[in-house]
């Protein structure tokens, strides 16, 4: 039975005994009505799918957390074997290593500004309003060559690629 079909006949029951009998206590007719239809059992039947849902869903939350953690640890290891892998190709002076699956690559990295005395740089590199370094800037000049005062380019690193077949 459909839950609009059940609550209209619970109603149509409800408002039938108290035209019979309008001066039935609340009790009493609920209890009636309990008893002639099956609209209780009804909602009681989505209460009940309501709260399993609610625990399943407790459940994949923590399920979900667990997994973000393993996947955290995973990612924290595929960056520290990549360190390694270009590290060591690094000390041996080795560009590329080809594998039947995959081509590791080193490929040369770029300058990035380290900013050594923020009170040193020229008023010319803030923006106004709110101070805030003109970082690209700063970047283009010192890569022109000026010598600019709290700031320098930090020396290119290397990085590795990965292609895979």
């Amino acid at each position: 039975m459909s839950l609009e079909f059940a609550t209209i006949h619970f109603k149509s029951v409800r408002n039938r005994i108290r035209e019979i009998d309008p001066d039935i206590d609340e009790q009493t007719l609920a209890d009636t009505v309990e008893g002639l239809t099956n609209i209780h059992e009804i909602v009681q039947a989505i209460i009940r799918s309501a709260l399993v849902d609610q625990a399943l869903a407790s459940g994949l939350k923590c399920r979900i957390a667990d997994m973000q953690d393993r996947l955290n640890r995973l990612e924290d290891r595929v960056s520290k074997r990549r360190q390694i892998a270009k590290d060591v190709m690094v000390d041996l002076d080795l560009k590329t290593l080809t594998a039947p699956d995959f081509t590791a690559s080193l490929r040369p990295g770029i300058q990035s500004l380290n900013v050594i005395d923020e009170d040193a740089v020229p008023n010319t590199y803030w923006s106004p309003g709110t101070p805030r370094l003109r970082r690209e800037l700063l970047v283009h000049d010192l890569k022109m060559g000026e010598e600019i005062a709290g700031v320098a380019l930090s020396d290119p690193q290397p990085f590795l690629t990965v292609r895979t077949r």
